[in-house]
């Protein structure tokens, strides 16, 4: 098991620590949904004065980051691919198999590079909260389209795929 911190949920910047209705309630629904779910507007920045911060976080005492900090989908890739062709695709090319669990928006970054989804599609895309998503890959590494793959994926959802809809329209309705 190899644990890193490049695979942890996105950082919301000044929207730490706020649960999604006490956002909404802030900032309004539709706001909330641009911060939410674009692929390339972060909300609002948070500076090291706060505990919010990540420097504020023993865990990322060995990194180090911009004094205000926010992340988008965008920038989240921006340190999730590099993580997975460093750490991933090496055990991948040795025909190993390999699970990674990790949070929404850093398995959206990966799902938009292994899909090759575009910035529009991956704003509208919700991934249910555990459950597995199976890609199979060829040698160069392409995703092998699955005939059971949810639109615009070519993975697999494991399970019960009307619970698995239901899963979906329960992340998408989650500042409704």
């Amino acid at each position: 098991m190899h644990k890193s911190w490049k695979l942890n949920e996105r950082h919301y910047g000044s929207l730490q620590g706020l649960d999604k209705q006490e956002t909404v309630d802030k900032y309004g629904k539709d706001q909330v949904l641009i911060w939410r779910r674009s692929y390339d507007i972060p909300p609002p920045t948070v500076d090291k004065s706060s505990p919010h911060h990540p420097a504020s976080d023993p865990r990322y005492a060995d990194h180090d980051f911009p004094e205000d900090f926010t992340e988008s989908l965008s920038t989240t890739l921006d340190r999730v691919l590099p993580y997975y062709e460093e750490n991933i695709v090496p055990q991948l090319k040795e025909g190993k198999t390999v699970i990674v669990a990790a949070h929404g928006n850093s398995l959206r970054a990966l799902v938009k590079h292994l899909d090759n989804i575009d910035e529009a599609t991956i704003a509208e895309l919700n991934i249910p909260t555990g459950t597995p998503l199976i890609y199979e890959l060829d040698d160069d590494l392409n995703v092998i389209p699955s005939a059971e793959g949810m639109s615009p994926l070519r993975g697999k959802y494991l399970g019960d795929q009307d619970a698995i809809r239901a899963r979906i329209e329960g992340v998408k309705n989650q500042t409704k």
